[in-house]
């Protein structure tokens, strides 16, 4: 997600790569940035900035941000999950002012959904920095920071249970007589084309929903299917748990 971040930086001319500077301990993960950001320095090191994005996790938060305190870091931005910013600042101090947010991976193309809140000595001009680079892979939108947990069960864990979904699509395909090859190509699409039209569409999700679901139709005889086996409530049980254990992480 660092990456992620960097490479929207890079792109959207937020920074030049030269003013953009990567730490990270392992030799081959550096390896791996310096051939992906040619004229971003990469360091083990720490270095002397004045604004810094956290982007590890989130039991390695507190000995990184212990160590700014010899830097000059006048703000700093976090995408570890669960981090409160109270514990952000009791490790960096309150000199530091901090936003936390929780991006995800659809950020890798630019097609990100982030949330984000600052602390209460944050001024517009550090909200807007902040802002800024979330909005550069995708979208961003404030909240109050109880409600991070819940963007993180949400937004944060949901590419993974689209994947989910996803599989289990395909497989269901090959399990009615499609080749693998087949049931991967129109799931793929299904989901880019779904997506898209819920994206520019003015209807609702139930609207959409309903206009494919013809009385006594196939679409009905599955989504009946979907509502006996509970699959709202077995969303609902994802989002739930992994709020849970963004709230446990946190302390």
């Amino acid at each position: 997600m660092g990456a992620a971040l960097a490479r929207g930086l890079v792109a959207n001319k937020f920074l030049i790569p030269q003013e953009l500077a990567i730490v990270e301990s392992s030799a081959e993960r550096q390896a791996v940035l310096q051939k992906d950001f040619p004229q971003v320095q990469i360091s083990e090191q720490m270095l002397k900035c004045d604004s810094v994005i956290v982007a590890v996790k989130p039991n390695d938060v507190s000995e990184i941000c212990a160590k700014l305190k010899n830097f000059d870091v006048k703000q700093l931005l976090s995408i570890a999950a669960g981090v409160t910013i109270a514990s952000i600042e009791t490790a960096c101090g309150k000199s530091i002012s901090v936003v936390r947010a929780m991006p995800n991976t659809p950020a890798l193309i630019g097609q990100g959904a982030s949330a984000m809140a600052a602390s209460t000595n944050c001024s517009s001009d550090q909200i807007s920095w902040a802002k800024k680079i979330l909005l550069s892979v995708g979208k961003v939108v404030e909240v109050e920071e109880n409600l991070l947990d819940a963007v993180t069960g949400l937004s944060g864990s949901g590419p993974a249970y689209i994947f989910l979904l996803a599989e289990a699509l395909i497989n269901a395909g090959v399990q009615q007589g499609l080749s693998a090859e087949v049931a991967n190509d129109l799931v793929r699409q299904l989901l880019v084309g779904s997506s898209a039209l819920l994206a520019q569409s003015a209807a609702t999700p139930a609207e959409l929903r309903k206009n494919v679901t013809s009385p006594n139709g196939t679409t009905a005889a599955g989504i009946a299917t979907l509502e006996s086996q509970h699959f709202v409530e077995t969303i609902s049980a994802a989002v739930h748990a992994a709020t849970a254990r963004s709230k446990e992480l946190g302390r």
